[in-house]
């Protein structure tokens, strides 16, 4: 019996680029107006207590701990072992935020196992 490959159905694919622009677009906003604006980035260091400091914070000890390529390449290999909409678009999240957030060789990696996900059978339904 012959098993067709994992692919996405228009409205899952519509569904995965509106999630992976404001997945990236939120990234951009953070790097720029959050990490690398001056301003903001003084203010923070000074001490303002505010949500955007403290989100500034957060991801600046995710990226430096390489958390966003770790994520993107475990869901990445998770999809390319069971491929499903639910993993390609976790892996299309953490992916983004890794390639925008400086974890750039791990996410590039998660990124290559998600595209060979599309050549893997897609799981048996019941």
């Amino acid at each position: 019996m012959k098993k067709d490959p994992f692919r996405p159905t228009a409205l899952q694919v519509q569904w995965l680029l509106i999630v992976g622009f404001l997945s990236v677009g939120y990234a951009l906003y953070l790097r720029y107006f959050a990490i690398e604006y001056s301003p903001v980035a003084l203010a923070c260091q000074a001490g303002l207590p505010t949500m955007l400091c403290k989100t500034r914070l957060m991801i600046t000890w995710l990226f430096q701990h390489s958390a966003f390529g770790i994520v993107a390449l475990v869901i990445a290999t998770l999809h390319l072992i069971r491929p499903s909409i639910v993993t390609l678009t976790g892996g299309l999240v953490a992916a983004g935020f890794g390639i925008v957030l400086y974890n750039i060789g791990l996410s590039g990696v998660a990124i290559g196992l998600m595209i060979l996900g599309f050549s893997r059978p897609a799981p048996a339904t019941a």
